[in-house]
């Protein structure tokens, strides 16, 4: 961790894209709408395989330590994208040109540069190395992915995720399946009956957003070819096999409910064992307890807000309500399935006394198990004017949000990734 004495500078780009720390501005960090100096207790040195950006059309603003007060500048502004397991803590600070583009979807967390190292605004939320490549070379997963790619041809889902989320998108779930190793991806649904504003595999043609980061999903798999995958990735993950539904590539899994309904029970008829997991917008509570009857594990549930309005604005639910959410959750613990939130963070509105009640109201009615602290993806400015209409008031900060759902919620654990169920 970084020491409190420790006081970045701020970090700049010029119009040709180089990065320099400037030589008297110190790094400023952004919650919500408000500007500060990084808190002592989130600074750490940016993780391996993390990202540095250039934030085209964006001013960065420094704080000069002589009087205080906070600068603009001519370059622009630099952002980082961290690792998987671990968490933003503030965003980047700047201002916007009147014609700056929409950013894509990721998240831009602060950073700055002192003793020749980055520092981002960030913690680090789940010990598990389930991302991390170290001994896999591209070239190494590269030619695991064809060897399949041989073996599965009559199974196009298997094809699609070693041709396009291994080969093309180097998804690093998908790199697991291919070397055969903790969590497997099993994109089924083409559709989705949420418009979620930040959809990483669909963007309508009036959105802002210049383009999704992914394709979604153009065919829907049978049961069989989906059972298939699952008893590769079961005969080489021997010890904690994991398979997902619910992936970047593909819309809303609960619309595919009944196939895959009958590749769970396919699979676990011939003995499959291993943590059956469903990333969800959990809009089908009734498609969700049939599914646990014949099954499934545990349930994720991706949510930016436990407050309705909030949930709306950026979900924008078709055909389903925030209530459906809750008795989602509700028919999973019933049937006594791990239930997991895929928490949304945003610095500045989710560390906010009104999110917190909520959330605390959420988890404490349902006995959910297990918060995954993952950041949403947008540009930050999108999603403040989105909600600019409702009142948050002051941001906590991540530490102190996270000590005080713990306290008020002893039995929660916090993460990043799916954790293996036990079976028992």
């Amino acid at each position: 961790m970084a020491s409190s004495k420790i006081r970045p500078k701020l970090l700049v780009a010029d119009k040709d894209g180089n990065i320099y720390d400037h030589p008297d501005l110190l790094m400023l960090c952004r919650r919500g709408n408000d500007l500060a100096q990084p808190r002592p207790d989130e600074l750490m040195p940016l993780p391996d395989d993390s990202d540095i950006f250039m934030l085209p059309g964006r001013r960065a603003l420094g704080l000069d330590p002589e009087d205080g007060e906070v600068e603009q500048m001519e370059e622009y502004a630099v952002a980082a994208f961290v690792a998987p397991a671990h968490t933003l803590t503030a965003h980047a600070a700047y201002t916007s040109d009147e014609d700056a583009p929409t950013l894509p979807l990721f998240a831009y967390g602060a950073v700055g540069f002192a003793n020749g190292k980055f520092y981002v605004a960030a913690k680090k939320v789940d010990q598990d190395v389930r991302q991390v490549f170290r001994g896999f070379s591209g070239k190494k997963i590269k030619r695991f992915a064809n060897t399949i790619l041989e073996d599965y041809k009559e199974n196009r889902l298997m094809q699609h995720i070693m041709n396009k989320c291994v080969l093309k998108y180097s998804c690093p779930a998908a790199k697991n399946l291919a070397i055969g190793r903790y969590e497997a991806p099993l994109p089924t649904s083409r559709t989705c009956n949420a418009r979620c504003i930040g959809c990483i595999s669909f963007q309508e043609n009036t959105s802002q957003i210049c383009a999704s980061p992914q394709d979604r999903l153009d065919f829907t798999p049978t049961a069989e070819e989906v059972c298939g995958v699952m008893r590769h990735h079961a005969a080489n993950e021997k010890e904690k096999p994991i398979f997902s539904f619910g992936q970047g590539c593909e819309g809303e899994p609960l619309t595919q409910a009944d196939m895959i309904t009958e590749a769970i029970t396919m699979f676990r008829a011939e003995g499959g064992r291993g943590t059956i997991n469903m990333n969800t917008n959990a809009s089908l509570p009734d498609k969700v307890a049939k599914l646990a009857d014949v099954g499934l594990s545990s349930i994720r549930v991706s949510l930016n807000s436990a407050r309705e309005e909030v949930y709306n604005r950026y979900y924008r639910p078709n055909g389903y309500c925030f209530a459906d959410v809750k008795q989602s959750i509700m028919e999973a613990k019933a049937r006594n399935k791990w239930v997991s939130l895929n928490l949304l963070y945003f610095p500045g509105i989710t560390d906010s006394e009104p999110e917190f009640e909520a959330l605390v109201n959420l988890i404490t009615e349902t006995k959910l198990d297990f918060i995954q602290l993952r950041n949403l993806n947008i540009d930050p400015e999108m999603y403040l004017e989105l909600l600019s209409d409702i009142d948050f008031g002051a941001s906590m900060g991540f530490t102190f949000f996270r000590k005080r759902l713990k306290k008020a919620c002893p039995w929660i654990d916090f993460g990043y990734f799916n954790p293996f169920v036990d079976e028992e």
